[in-house]
């Protein structure tokens, strides 16, 4: 299944990268620049630490468990304690927290994990509560089903990282047409990477809404554009990015998309979430990626969006 995900989205990776102000902008990079785009780009995947335990989905005996996150041993003793039917086990094929849930439904999932998320939120163990639901379909998922399937769960979005349970996101490049790049920077008051550069606009994927359907809202919300045809915005493949940061396990699959932007647009912030915008040549985004200033999904997804990043 994955494989056949994966296959279903070269083609439109190479649109992306088709795109004119794409071209223009990666025509701008020497070889070594490239090379050091893409090594920026893998650092955004790092493996996880050896003492994090992974938290399996169990149901009847004989049914093989899936795999739902990945956390440290305190947050797994602690969900022990506040999930019906959960328990560590230290041993087997398939060491770490079983929880005994396969067999009641996703609403009824959604609600027990949603209460014990809740109760760590109170006592100041989840940061960066939203109010927004995710959906975890299955730990493998690269782009969330279009077939109407019902997920294995849906909860907080904070929770996913708390729990490190794979999430999605949507990240758009956005280039004009003589191969300048629009960023954002992000506000000092996000939870995550507050005041780093980001691309012109990204967010997480909410339970129930499409990628496109993401992507055009959030280009409303962060820029301030509605864009009524979508024929400018060029679907350019996946990333998936990894790494342990203050909320926990971040495991997440970047959706990518490359934008044409209008002649003589200017973005304009509508929602808080960026401080300012910054019009960048290629030399000057490559200065400000060595100098770390960009986020690493920014840079991952830039890399994506130019054909040099690896695959998912």
């Amino acid at each position: 299944m994955e494989r056949r995900a994966a296959c279903a989205l070269s083609g439109r990776r190479r649109a992306g990268v088709n795109l004119p102000g794409a071209q223009a902008f990666a025509a701008k990079l020497g070889s070594t620049q490239r090379q050091q785009l893409a090594q920026a780009a893998r650092r955004a995947l790092a493996p996880p630490p050896p003492d994090l335990q992974i938290f399996w989905l169990e149901g009847d005996s004989g049914t093989p468990p899936q795999r739902l996150g990945l956390l440290s041993p305190e947050r797994s003793a602690l969900l022990a304690t506040l999930l019906p039917d959960c328990r560590y086990q230290p041993q087997g094929d398939h060491p770490g927290l079983h929880w005994r849930a396969l067999q009641i439904s996703s609403a009824e999932r959604s609600a027990l994990l949603q209460g014990a998320l809740a109760h760590c939120h109170a006592q100041g163990l989840v940061h960066g509560w939203r109010n927004e639901a995710f959906a975890f379909w299955h730990h493998h998922c690269l782009t969330p089903p279009d077939d109407g399937r019902e997920p294995v769960l849906t909860v907080e979005r904070a929770g996913f990282r708390f729990l490190g349970m794979r999430s999605h996101a949507v990240h758009i490049n956005g280039f004009t047409a003589n191969g300048q790049l629009w960023c954002g920077r992000r506000s000092p008051t996000k939870a995550t990477d507050p005041g780093r550069l980001d691309n012109v606009t990204a967010g997480g994927l909410p339970a129930g809404e499409t990628p496109l359907g993401c992507a055009v809202r959030e280009l409303h919300e962060e820029a301030g554009t509605v864009l009524a045809d979508t024929s400018s915005l060029h679907a350019s493949g996946l990333v998936r990015t990894a790494r342990l940061d203050t909320g926990g396990w971040h495991d997440e699959t970047l959706l990518v998309y490359n934008w044409a932007c209008p002649e003589g647009w200017v973005p304009h912030n509508q929602d808080g979430e960026v401080a300012e915008f910054l019009y960048l040549s290629a030399a000057h985004t490559m200065e400000r990626i060595i100098g770390g200033e960009f986020t690493l999904d920014a840079v991952a997804s830039l890399a994506q969006g130019l054909g040099l990043a690896g695959s998912p």
